[in-house]
């Protein structure tokens, strides 16, 4: 049976993914900047800017970019769509909100007395419906399948709402088969931990931001993303070639806050010849792969 991984487009066969850029932010909007009276947000600029990324990147190479942005954060799953068609790189969406402070008001309101953050299966249960029936567009519709979930810590400590979001992040991963991806906050193993306790296998875990813990984490078995294409020769040389990624840790096009530019194009070829097969194919070909539980 042909091993697939959701695209918004539909699903493809995992072996067509190529290279990979696996952690990545096409357009990401600061939640409520859309609305602020200095911010314009013209989606044709958008989409030539973006469009002429992608294209460096496919004649670089470059076969999949996966946007990690999650629900809130300027995704726009026809815009991405338009983007792969156009270009012929695939083009992987994220269901998934986090951290804490980047929630909307509505998910931090008081449910419970005495209050409490939003339950994990509530989380779950949101985040679910978006891989198995479709990511929504707002006020209109569902589009295509989320092909993972996307969420994250604090970064000076993960809070009782990022506890939740991150155990509900692994709950969807675990009904639905497809992966986790989440930026570490303060102590990258035992927000690992966290989600390993929720039954999630550690090869469903993408870690960003595990700083100096990077090579424990890859030694739970999770999946390490780095920016730095020497980090990356380091791990590898270290026994965790099976265990890391690369990314450009950059912004395609970015509104209400600064973000560093992401040029994908290079990624393509910024590694070893030796190392560009498992870790811009192998690796994150089995990560997005979605897997039967």
């Amino acid at each position: 049976m042909t091993e697939l991984a959701h695209t918004v487009l539909g699903p493809v066969p995992a072996d067509d993914l190529g290279v990979v850029a696996v952690h990545e932010g096409l357009l990401s909007v600061l939640p409520g900047a859309q609305f602020a009276h200095d911010i314009t947000i013209d989606r044709a600029e958008v989409f030539e800017s973006l469009h002429a990324l992608l294209v460096d990147f496919r004649e670089a190479g470059g076969g999949t970019v996966v946007d990690s942005t999650g629900m809130f954060h300027g995704r726009d799953v026809r815009l991405l769509e338009s983007l792969s068609r156009a270009t012929g790189v695939h083009v992987v969406a994220s269901t998934g909100q986090g951290p804490e402070s980047l929630l909307g008001g509505y998910f931090l309101t008081p449910q419970t007395n005495p209050p409490t953050p939003w339950p994990a299966d509530k989380w779950a249960d949101m985040f679910t419906r978006e891989i198995a029936e479709g990511m929504v567009v707002p006020r209109v519709e569902r589009r295509g399948a989320a092909g993972l979930v996307a969420t994250a810590a604090t970064r000076d400590g993960m809070t009782a709402t990022d506890e939740s979001l991150l155990r509900g992040a692994a709950r969807a991963a675990l009904a639905t088969g497809v992966p986790v991806s989440f930026r570490a906050g303060a102590d990258a193993v035992v927000e690992v931990e966290v989600a390993l306790a929720e039954g999630v296998p550690a090869a469903r875990l993408l870690v960003a931001d595990a700083g100096d813990q990077a090579a424990k984490v890859a030694d739970l078995g999770a999946y390490v993303v780095l920016t730095d294409p020497a980090d990356v020769v380091l791990l590898a040389e270290a026994g965790h070639a099976e265990r890391v990624l690369l990314a450009t840790g950059g912004v395609g096009v970015a509104f209400g806050h600064d973000a560093a530019p992401a040029t994908y194009a290079p990624l393509a070829t910024a590694l070893p010849t030796e190392l560009v097969q498992q870790v811009l194919i192998a690796n994150p070909r089995d990560l997005l792969t979605v897997k039967e539980h």
